[in-house]
């Protein structure tokens, strides 16, 4: 059965919280006591928009208000830079999936790539390019230093690489007992083209002590509770991973800065690893003697049993193991599920496949549930830690309904599962078979 995109209308937007409503819609900063707010020239040009003509007078408008123009049809609501056609699974905090067929293009697109937000971004207005800082400290870190963006544009060398960035909870949906979290299907992965400074480059310089075990990081989203005191979240890595060439703190992606729900203007960009790693809207680093205990650190957050149980099995928080590197997996991207031709037709396929640390050796394809694969085309990677590109034509004999797999295969041997691979508490690394639906008349 086709699975239902979920919708958040304007009136249960603005139900939940009306100022927090109008700067998600427009990015109108607004004052709740007197009941105004400032419309900045994009919010008045996203109003303007979503209207159909630009509103006049639209600095007298109150806050957290719906226009009359929208309250009728109930809208659903997008987030603005972001494609309209992305499924929101949360709104507060911002989580967004990219449908399958949105995931054709070689590169990610900055509007289609996926939001995984655990807190609050901070204040888009509070965003200044130009005094963003970002501080290296820790017990393992040999000095404090702080640098500014154009201090690290400066003083260290640009990297550009094609890194995959998949959320752990990619394909959550799948798994039974369900799993607590995000009911991601497919579509929590993008790769883009990320550009900033190796963060090892800039480890370098602070210095770091022969005890570095782990490193953290800090941004400045803010907790949903709003309350100051607590972390929306502060993950890390081991020093070995930090210090790889394609480990970056970047500033653009796809050569344009970064959009906002994903991390502009600083993130850390981790590629092959849970994307919880790599820390958006950064401003600090901690190198530390010890695995890093920050929000989102302890268990069972991204972590899974150190070894197989069975569905709904508890498990003991000193029995989980944190994700490292990703499991092999592929998307099929084109055609869309449903696709529909006429017997005498070849259909292509194509799509993406990537390993998490590793290389995908092997792409196939099935259109007979699995009973026999024939070969795609695989295209080398980019660069490592880059999705690989494959293609594929496919015939069927009669009439009817079929669906085609696709299986990709790693650098060591290991095939993706056809079925579900082992349960987790958490729902994490679903790598399955990907399969669309195909009629054939």
């Amino acid at each position: 059965m086709k699975k239902q995109k979920k919708t958040i209308g304007l009136h249960e937007l603005y139900q939940k919280d009306p100022i927090e409503a109008d700067r998600l819609l427009w990015g109108r900063e607004s004052d709740p006591e007197t009941r105004r707010g400032f419309l900045k020239k994009g919010a008045l040009l996203a109003l303007g928009a979503a209207l159909g003509a630009p509103m006049v007078h639209a600095e007298n408008f109150p806050a957290g208000m719906i226009p009359a123009g929208l309250a009728d049809a109930n809208t659903p609501f997008q987030i603005p830079g972001k494609h309209p056609d992305l499924i929101v699974l949360n709104d507060k905090p911002i989580n967004l999936e990219t449908p399958a067929h949105l995931l054709d293009d070689k590169l990610t697109p900055g509007d289609k790539f996926f939001v995984r937000n655990n807190g609050l971004p901070p204040e888009e207005s509070d965003i200044d390019v130009n005094t963003w800082t970002l501080t290296i400290e820790g017990e393992s870190a040999r000095q404090k230093k702080t640098y500014t963006i154009q201090e690290l544009k400066e003083r260290f060398q640009e990297h550009t690489y094609q890194l995959v960035l998949e959320c752990g909870g990619n394909g959550r949906s799948e798994f039974n007992p369900p799993a607590k979290g995000n009911q991601w299907s497919t579509g929590a992965v993008g790769c883009a083209a990320w550009t900033g400074v190796r963060l090892k480059d800039v480890l370098e310089d602070v210095g770091i002590k022969s005890n570095a075990v782990y490193v953290g990081y800090y941004g400045k989203d803010r907790h949903v509770s709003g309350n100051p005191e607590k972390e929306a979240i502060s993950r890390g890595v081991p020093v070995e991973k930090a210090m790889q060439e394609e480990s970056l703190i970047a500033w653009a992606m796809n050569g344009q800065p970064i959009p906002y729900q994903n991390g502009h203007p600083l993130r850390l960009v981790f590629g092959g690893w849970p994307a919880s790693c790599s820390g958006k809207w950064l401003s600090k680093i901690v190198v530390r003697d010890r695995v890093h205990d920050g929000a989102k650190m302890e268990a069972p957050s991204y972590r899974v049993p150190c070894n197989p149980v069975g569905p709904g099995e508890k498990v003991k928080d000193e029995d989980m193991c944190i994700i490292e590197s990703m499991p092999v997996k592929s998307l099929i991207t084109y055609p869309k599920t449903g696709a529909t031709l006429k017997l005498s037709q070849q259909l292509p396929i194509r799509g993406h496949a990537w390993a998490g640390e590793l290389s995908v050796e092997k792409m196939e394809v099935s259109t007979d549930f699995g009973a026999t694969w024939q070969p795609a085309n695989l295209q080398k990677a980019a660069n490592r830690l880059s999705w690989q590109h494959f293609d594929a034509k496919v015939s069927f004999p009669e009439r009817g309904y079929y669906e085609v797999w696709a299986k990709a295969t790693d650098s060591e041997g290991h095939a993706q599962p056809m079925i579900l691979p082992g349960w987790n508490p958490k729902g994490y690394l679903n790598n399955a078979c990907h399969r669309i639906a195909v009629k054939v008349v």
